[in-house]
């Protein structure tokens, strides 16, 4: 008896590392680049090949670059910019098997610096810890942070006046806000949701928790694509009727990434979204992530009451009907209507 169980044993460790065993196989394959660092701006030209120290007999390699098929050399044209993904399927006897590695793709045109002049000055609320701001049919939308102190307001940009008010409960912090299909939608920035009232009445809708992304900073929209920022580099693409993240670019220049991406907002196909802390603007293309222009707002915020409670510049929205800029800060008594010019 002890011999058939110790036969049954065997037997069955055969069959459960030969299960294991069976699928592809993990060789020293792997993905080489001409790059230094991987590193490519668009525009160049890269060329792949395969490392094979085992001298596989290798029969067939087909490349890859975020899902879409490309040759063996090829010219960098209107990928994503940031650290994207090379991947090769590559077929050795009767084996195939998948390897990848990553390169970080840059922008080849240095950001153009923009200007700007002050047209008008506004009141604006200076207790108001401005995290987003909106216009929609002329009047103005402002989303308001810190914990016990988060709103939702319409206002009259022009006098200050508080149209529409609805406090947010204290365990919110909310942050960015934007205007789609009647619908306003205002981030939390580290309680994973995001909320969906009526433009018209303010009621809450319905609500939405992020994806990948694990803070709500900045929104947007073009009217058929809502971008979200986390506070990294990335901005989310999100489905409207969903609010699923479908999709990242990354925000990159020639030099790097831009980082610490905040309030966005849509102005003539591109996005504009503060940097926190930096008391600019960066000009974003939305469809590759190229960061193709900058704008310093820091003088402004000598032009504010000096206060212990002021901090810094955020909060940018396009007024249609004017076709200017307008931007404010965190605890701002003006709000500024700009035109920006380049340098």
């Amino acid at each position: 008896m002890q011999a058939i169980k110790t036969f049954i044993i065997t037997i069955l460790s055969i069959t459960i590392i030969s299960c294991g065993n069976s699928g592809t196989q993990k060789t020293s394959l792997s993905i080489t680049t001409d790059a230094k660092n991987n590193v490519v701006k668009l525009g160049e030209t890269i060329k792949l090949s395969i490392k094979n120290p085992k001298g596989l007999d290798i029969s067939a390699i087909h490349y890859s670059l975020n899902g879409q098929p490309v040759e063996a050399t090829f010219k960098l044209a209107d990928e994503k910019l940031g650290l994207q993904t090379l991947k090769a399927t590559v077929t050795h006897g009767d084996t195939s098997e998948e390897i990848s590695t990553k390169i970080t793709i840059l922008n080849n045109t240095t950001p153009k610096v923009y200007g700007y002049k002050v047209i008008n000055e506004y009141p604006h609320d200076i207790t108001s810890y401005t995290q987003g701001l909106e216009f929609h049919n002329g009047e103005l939308y402002e989303s308001t942070g810190q914990y016990g102190e988060s709103k939702l307001r319409k206002v009259d940009y022009k006098t200050g006046e508080i149209l529409q008010n609805i406090d947010l409960a204290n365990q919110y912090f909310a942050e960015g806000l934007t205007i789609m299909n009647d619908q306003i939608y205002q981030l939390t920035w580290q309680e994973n949701i995001g909320f969906v009232y009526d433009v018209n009445t303010f009621e809450k809708t319905s609500s939405f928790t992020y994806g990948k992304s694990k803070e709500g900073w900045g929104i947007c929209n073009d009217g058929k694509v809502i971008y979200k920022s986390d506070g990294t580099d990335q901005i989310w693409l999100l489905n409207p009727e969903t609010l699923v993240e479908e999709d990242k670019i990354q925000a990159y220049r020639d030099k790097g990434n831009v980082k610490g991406l905040n309030e966005l907002e849509w102005i003539n196909g591109k996005i504009y979204a503060n940097r926190y802390q930096y008391n600019g603007v960066a000009i974003i293309n939305p469809k590759n992530g190229a960061v193709e222009g900058v704008i310093d707002f820091s003088p402004l915020r000598d032009k504010v009451t000096q206060h212990n409670g002021l901090d810094v510049l955020n909060g940018i929205a396009y007024n249609p009907e004017t076709q200017t800029i307008f931007v404010t800060g965190k605890r701002w008594d003006k709000l500024f209507e700009v035109e920006v010019f380049e340098k």
